[in-house]
């Protein structure tokens, strides 16, 4: 099979849309936020040639550059994670799909089970904990970037919350099939502290793109 990352918009949507539960809302998630982090690239491109910015004091233009560069890296990690959240599902899937006729092989299926579990918890993590440390970088951009682009920012901000909160559903659907009662209950305080720090932030963010937005 292509990776996901690798298809056309329109083949995407249409492997979301078939019978087959792979990829799923974890994939979606993971694209979502890297589009919001694309978003903020752009509002970055589009910001350092103008006059208004090239004005600003050379050290937050050095630093409004470092962070629009800083969030490659994290756009990158995004579009590995949209394949890597597909392939823990089918991780757990093959895993149920082994023979338990022994117990050797009880023991074995069990072990795979758990491995394809943690995977399917650990990779949405992954993006929730991404996504909020690339809302915490919006402050900057809306501050010193073009303010033509904020609109495109909200949307940004919209896409990057909802990758993260989509992921999190994604990590608590999945704890239920984690033996260890022990890491069951520290993802569960984990993702329960990331839901409120993103909606937290998306209602900060939003509150302040609305504002620069009636301003106009």
């Amino acid at each position: 099979m292509s990776k996901l990352i690798d298809l056309s918009v329109q083949s995407f949507i249409h492997e979301v849309d078939s019978k087959s539960p792979a990829p799923g809302g974890g994939s979606v998630s993971a694209l979502m936020s890297a589009m919001g982090v694309a978003l903020m690239r752009m509002v970055g491109h589009l910001s350092v040639d103008k006059k208004k910015f090239l004005a600003l004091d050379s050290k937050i233009q050095f630093e409004f550059k470092d962070v629009v560069e800083s969030l490659e890296v994290v756009k990158e990690e995004f579009m590995h994670l949209i394949d890597q959240d597909t392939e823990a599902f089918n991780l757990i899937v093959k895993a149920y799909q082994m023979p338990k006729n022994t117990e050797e092989e009880i023991t074995m299926r069990k072990e795979k089970i758990q491995e394809g579990t943690m995977k399917a918890i650990m990779v949405p993590l992954k993006v929730a904990t991404l996504s909020l440390s690339a809302l915490h970088q919006f402050d900057y951009i809306l501050t010193y970037g073009n303010k033509q682009t904020i609109s495109d920012l909200g949307v940004a901000t919209l896409s990057l919350s909802s990758g993260a909160l989509g992921a999190i559903m994604n990590v608590m659907i999945n704890l239920p099939g984690l033996d260890d009662e022990i890491a069951k209950k520290q993802f569960l305080f984990q993702v329960e502290d990331l839901k409120h720090k993103v909606e937290e932030a998306r209602e900060d963010l939003l509150k302040k793109v609305y504002l620069s937005l009636n301003s106009k």
